[in-house]
């Protein structure tokens, strides 16, 4: 189920309607695009004439309710003792290609583990949606066409290709396909012919599925031979406002703030303390790397849950959950973004969903009201706004 979020430019005309309105009437603007872009109208008549609006992809883009979970409670759920022995045996299996995706693209096997595991369960949970139909009734919804809307080009450009069946390609809601699940302008762009074929088969070839996601992953900024998240202890007294994402400092500095790793030495130069939960909680140092994973999924749990679950099939131990204090409830956390939008916090949208900009917003207010700014929301902090 994963969503992809790349913050893309709209590049379709004026001329064009953007997004709403009569569903056939979008899709003749859509064609009539495709044809001014290029395409051969034969063509672009062909691959749209199975589409058809899917109110269940609506209904699944806004019942993300599973990213409202905390991230101990989601992180115990997706990772599985189930999964962990798949994900080694699969380690073993595919031994070749995992030496060949750090070879070539430097990214570590457990990383790619991490993401075959949760994207789809090692290719076993695909998606049924059919992804010309996911991906232009996203576009014609209004909530984010600017994202989607391109990919149905991409997609018709693969189909012109042949590697894209307008009524029997399937994949997530969001228009992902193959076992890593990634968007067309990402097949495009990094798809790989892993398993030399000389077709790239994302959703049957595990070669072509690891290397792609390899190359994307790569493409998206990361770092060959360096770390992306790591254990640590924090002290029970130290200055909280300075964890987050937003403060990335030297191990050294840390270091002389009591943190420590939890296991070993530091495995890389600085970065930023992360506390999912609160001082009380666990806590990790996300390395440059970890930003990578924000490329890929855009909420702060699964991202935080996908580069733990990597260490994990690295090797690392179970984390310390600690005795965080208790989270608030879903009507809590609405109430809680209402208040600090009103006090000029941009918190997006009022979701009950712990994200980046809530907790920023959480972090200023706790410092200002002179409470640990950890970033975890709490009843106390609620109750003083």
């Amino acid at each position: 189920m994963r969503a992809l979020i790349f913050a893309l430019a709209l590049a379709a005309s004026p001329a064009f309607a953007q997004c709403g309105g009569s569903f056939s009437n979008f899709v003749a603007g859509l064609k009539q695009e495709a044809v001014s872009k290029g395409h051969d109208r034969s063509s672009v008549e062909r691959f749209f004439a199975s589409v058809r609006q899917d109110p269940n992809v609506l209904k699944a883009d806004r019942a993300q309710g599973v990213f409202k979970r905390d991230f101990i409670d989601f992180s115990r759920r997706v990772i599985s003792q189930n999964r962990l022995t798949k994900g080694r045996a699969n380690a073993t299996r595919y031994d070749a290609i995992f030496d060949r995706a750090e070879r070539e693209f430097g990214v570590p096997r457990g990383v790619l583990l991490a993401f075959w595991a949760l994207e789809t369960d090692y290719g076993a949970v695909q998606g049924e949606f059919n992804t010309l139909n996911a991906l232009v009734t996203l576009s014609h919804d209004c909530r984010r066409p600017e994202l989607f809307r391109p990919q149905v080009f991409a997609a018709l450009e693969l189909f012109e290709r042949g590697n894209f069946d307008p009524a029997r390609t399937k994949g997530a809601w969001a228009g992902e396909i193959g076992m890593v699940q990634m968007l067309p302008e990402d097949i495009i762009e990094y798809g790989t012919d892993g398993d030399g074929d000389g077709k790239v088969s994302l959703k049957t070839s595990v070669p072509d599925a690891l290397l792609s996601g390899a190359k994307m992953l790569r493409g998206l900024g990361w770092r060959a031979g360096a770390p992306w998240m790591q254990e640590v202890d924090v002290p029970a007294q130290m200055d909280w406002s300075k964890t987050g994402l937003s403060h990335n400092l030297a191990t050294s500095d840390w270091a002389a703030m009591g943190v420590r790793p939890k296991a070993g030495g530091w495995q890389g130069n600085q970065g930023a303390i992360l506390l999912p939960m609160g001082r009380k909680g666990p806590a990790f140092i996300a390395y440059p790397n970890f930003r990578v994973y924000f490329e890929w999924n855009q909420s702060f749990v699964y991202v935080t849950t996908a580069a733990y679950f990597a260490t994990r099939l690295s090797g690392a131990p179970v984390y310390d959950a600690g005795n965080p204090d208790p989270g608030l409830s879903d009507a809590q956390m609405k109430s809680l973004q209402k208040k600090l939008s009103t006090r000029g916090y941009d918190v997006g949208k009022i979701d009950g969903i712990l994200g980046s900009g809530t907790r920023g917003a959480v972090q200023a207010e706790q410092k200002r009201l002179g409470l640990p700014a950890d970033a975890w929301p709490t009843r106390e902090l609620l109750g003083r706004l």
